[in-house]
């Protein structure tokens, strides 16, 4: 009798640190598994089906069994490789540009159904919780249609498709204005909370306080100790007119009239073009094209130059050992494409909390 007690107290104990499991759809460079590793998941499957982006998750989390494939042709029950099968999260963070404002042809992109994916995953791997991750854009109208197909495959499994919540990463320790929307779904009564936000607008992460460490840098030149903190060459044109931005959030206003592009000529859009980013205000949102002046505010406060893959990498909230593969361009699409590691940690707390909440 007292060893069965015995053995009863040693099974609980070690039931209780057993940590919650994960699988990692559309897994990109693997940002949301280093922010759920953060809060103590164990990931113990990937899908994504870019080579590159797959080759550089691998390197950082090659204990997590990752299929670089895709999504449609993947039987879920191969992802499952946890001793007692259970899968207490599912995170689907499916492609975005289909929902994006910046996509003028997103009426006819076709990747846009990868989101409806996650019914049949849901449906075989009966995840107790899950999660989507996407641009606000997924909500508007035009995408209702999308969602409610969501909502109603889901539904047939016995799932909830809580409110789209749209946030801001900078909220969540991110030195960058990302609006995004994120949804969770949930079979039991418990659906997560997105935790109240921990660095509001007074307490934001400055891109100051996420780069003003990094060695400064010219065109073209390189810190030799990190592979990463390299300045793009510019041209001589490019490099002309950046001396006439003034530091510290400077525009493509003040250049004189014969510099100005053409296109630029009497048009006050695209004012973000040829933009420096300011050292005590967040970034603004970093896309694949993050380290090219041409394509937003990614001018450094600072140099003239556009800002480096390290800073770039540090403004997700990526940590300085996360190793990447690929050239300069793949790593600056991985980078734009990833979800915060910050915020993905911070979705993972409100996981974490809906379950012990029931446990």
């Amino acid at each position: 009798m007292h060893q069965q007690s015995n053995n009863h107290i040693l099974n609980s104990m070690q039931h209780t640190v057993l940590p919650p499991v994960a699988v990692d759809l559309f897994s990109g460079c693997g940002a949301v598994t280093q922010g759920l590793k953060q809060a103590g998941f164990k990931i113990i499957s990937a899908v994504d089906n870019d080579p590159i982006a797959c080759a550089t998750y691998k390197k950082n989390h090659p204990e997590v069994m990752l299929l670089e494939k895709d999504i449609r042709e993947i039987d879920p029950l191969s992802l499952i490789v946890a001793p007692n099968g259970t899968v207490d999260l599912l995170i689907v963070c499916a492609p975005c540009q289909p929902f994006s404002s910046q996509n003028k042809n997103k009426a006819g992109d076709t990747r846009a159904e990868l989101i409806l994916q996650a019914i049949r995953f849901a449906s075989l791997l009966n995840p107790t919780r899950i999660f989507f991750e996407n641009v606000p854009g997924l909500t508007s109208e035009v995408n209702k249609n999308i969602l409610n197909k969501l909502k109603n495959g889901l539904g047939k499994f016995g799932y909830r498709l809580g409110m789209p919540l749209r946030i801001d990463a900078a909220d969540y320790g991110v030195p960058q204005r990302r609006l995004r929307c994120v949804m969770f779904a949930s079979r039991q009564d418990t659906m997560p909370v997105m935790p109240a936000p921990y660095t509001p607008a007074a307490l934001r992460i400055t891109v100051e306080r996420a780069i003003g460490d990094l060695a400064p840098l010219s065109s073209g030149e390189r810190f030799a100790p990190d592979p990463l903190h390299f300045a793009r060459v510019h041209l001589p044109i490019a490099q002309q007119r950046m001396k006439y931005i003034p530091k510290d959030g400077g525009s493509r206003f003040s250049l004189p009239p014969e510099l100005e592009l053409p296109c630029h000529r009497g048009h006050t859009g695209h004012p973000d073009v040829y933009g420096r980013m300011k050292w005590q205000a967040v970034a603004p949102t970093l896309t694949t094209g993050c380290t090219d002046i041409t394509r937003g505010r990614f001018m450094h406060p600072r140099d003239d130059r556009a800002i480096t893959l390290r800073e770039a990498a540090r403004l997700q909230t990526l940590p300085d050992f996360y190793a990447f593969c690929g050239s300069p361009r793949d790593i600056a699409r991985q980078i734009g494409n990833a979800v915060p590691v910050n915020l993905a940690k911070a979705v993972g707390d409100a996981v974490l909390a809906s379950l012990t909440k029931e446990a």
